[in-house]
């Protein structure tokens, strides 16, 4: 089949499904190659930077999805939804990277490493689709683990958690606390 074919043809899958569509899914449609697709999609990609276009392909992890650019957030929100945005408190932005980092986490360990109840942070991460259940553990009572959600790797622009920036390195004196002065002297080695 013709290329310009199978770009209209991954473009209107993409746009009529309004979701992540998984690579398999695409190569049974097309009958083509992952190869073939992934070439194809990373060509699309590029067609609409160049073209200074409202949309793009965007990676999640082994699917890909049309969407409108991020850049454009501002202007798209108000006619989709009229409630006011949504916004994250500190509180929830670091119960959420505590997540990010550590999948299948028990909310115990997420308070543990927090010092404070994280029961409402967890439930409005939830409510926004950021967090999901990852099921039971083997821990005593079987606490509920979480993790993040597809949602969460498409609002912060990454394709998977492997993408998440990595984290400073710290070193704990005798009494288990943070040496800030380590820190300070690794980013000043940093930066000469």
């Amino acid at each position: 089949m013709e290329i310009n074919k199978l770009k209209s043809i991954i473009e209107a899958i993409l746009f009529a499904t309004g979701r992540e569509v998984t690579k398999r899914e695409l190569i049974l449609s097309l009958e083509i190659t992952e190869e073939a697709l992934e070439n194809i999609i990373s060509s699309m990609q590029e067609e609409y930077k160049q073209s200074s276009r409202g949309i793009e392909i965007i990676k999640i992890e082994d699917a890909y999805q049309l969407c409108s650019k991020k850049e454009l957030y501002d202007e798209i929100y108000p006619i989709l939804d009229k409630r006011s945005q949504p916004k994250l408190s500190n509180a929830a932005l670091e119960t959420l990277a505590i997540i990010a980092y550590n999948p299948k986490i028990t909310r115990a360990e997420i308070e543990a490493i927090r010092g404070i109840s994280a029961d409402a942070c967890v439930y409005k991460l939830m409510e926004y689709g950021l967090i999901q259940e990852a099921g039971k553990t083997d821990l005593p009572g079987k606490p509920m683990a979480y993790q993040t959600t597809d949602d969460f790797l498409r609002k912060f622009g990454y394709e998977s958690l492997n993408q998440l920036p990595e984290l400073p390195r710290y070193k704990m004196d005798e009494n288990q606390q943070i040496v800030i002065e380590e820190l300070i002297t690794e980013e000043n080695k940093n930066q000469e």
